[in-house]
């Protein structure tokens, strides 16, 4: 149905008898590990994440799609922009916060990112996610100013043919609005939706996907509701089972996903650790519910 489910990363030790057959440290995962991770039959993408602390090179990215194709030709990237582009402020090594000069900086963001990451991912390119974290008040309290930035911003980014595609995840419900929906219309971006403890449901989220455009559905299950991430990581290690389970957005997200494939749309559709304690299984109870949702389908006709 065109629904590329997978994880986010792929260098966890605990994954054992899950992704893995054998146990191995998360350096040789991180190095070598991304072939055995593909050859899974249900992972069909993978979050880079690394390059949301720093941008990495273009050979990096060639690497990884060699690495992906060489045990499935139909293995496709979500990556994530850095955060250098996306936080209004940074911290410095003395732990002092100033503005950043590279905020939402297109010409920037477009050497030392888009460019690397189509040319080295070619066609196993997917979305490229510019999460922003919580903004402050700054935008918060008024969002038209943060629709205007983004629109601008999307709008002096580099136009993609190719199977790459822009996506927009932000951390704070507040900046949802139709301006935010116009900005991503303008600049060619659909949203992405983040299942955060901070964010609305799914299904909520969805109307900013439905409404941006054709571009495929994205979807990022990063944490669970009522924790922050060292909470859940804490809670979750070694992420080899279901902890706390959460059926009614696994719900939502397979209704996305077959709203998607309904109107032959592709879905890129990616789990953390911290969504429910193992982002292999939140993929695999997901990807059981989407058959289940299919059958119930074809039935009823």
């Amino acid at each position: 149905m065109g629904a590329h489910l997978g994880t986010s990363s792929w260098s966890f030790p605990g994954w054992a008898g899950l992704v893995y057959a054998e146990a191995h440290s998360e350096q040789l995962l991180a190095r070598k590990g991304l072939a055995a991770y593909a050859a899974h039959p249900l992972m069909h993408t993978v979050s880079v994440d690394r390059t949301f602390y720093a941008p990495i090179a273009e050979s990096d990215y060639r690497a990884y799609a060699a690495q992906a194709r060489s045990t499935n030709a139909s293995f496709r990237f979500v990556v994530k922009a850095p955060m250098l582009f996306t936080g209004p402020r940074l911290r410095s090594d003395e732990g002092r916060w100033a503005d950043n000069p590279a905020f939402l900086n297109a010409g920037l963001a477009a050497a030392q990112f888009v460019l690397p990451a189509t040319l080295g991912l070619a066609e196993t390119c997917g979305p490229l996610v510019f999460q922003f974290p919580p903004l402050g008040p700054r935008f918060t309290k008024t969002p038209q100013r943060f629709a205007d930035a983004l629109a601008e911003f999307l709008l002096a980014l580099p136009k993609l043919s190719g199977p790459g595609f822009y996506a927009v995840e932000v951390r704070d419900p507040e900046l949802l609005t139709d301006d935010y929906l116009a900005a991503l219309c303008a600049g060619g971006a659909t949203h992405c939706v983040g299942i955060h403890a901070r964010m609305p449901q799914a299904e909520a989220q969805g109307r900013f996907w439905r409404e941006a455009g054709t571009l495929p559905l994205v979807v990022r299950w990063s944490l669970h509701s009522g924790f922050k991430y060292e909470e859940a990581k804490e809670r979750y290690a070694p992420f080899n089972a279901l902890v706390d389970e959460d059926p009614d957005g696994r719900a939502q997200v397979a209704a996305l996903i077959l709203e998607a494939a309904k109107a032959r749309q592709e879905s890129f559709v990616v789990a953390n650790n911290k969504a429910e304690g193992s982002a292999p299984l939140t993929i695999r109870k997901l990807a059981e519910l989407i058959a289940e949702y299919g059958e119930t389908i074809v039935k009823t006709g």
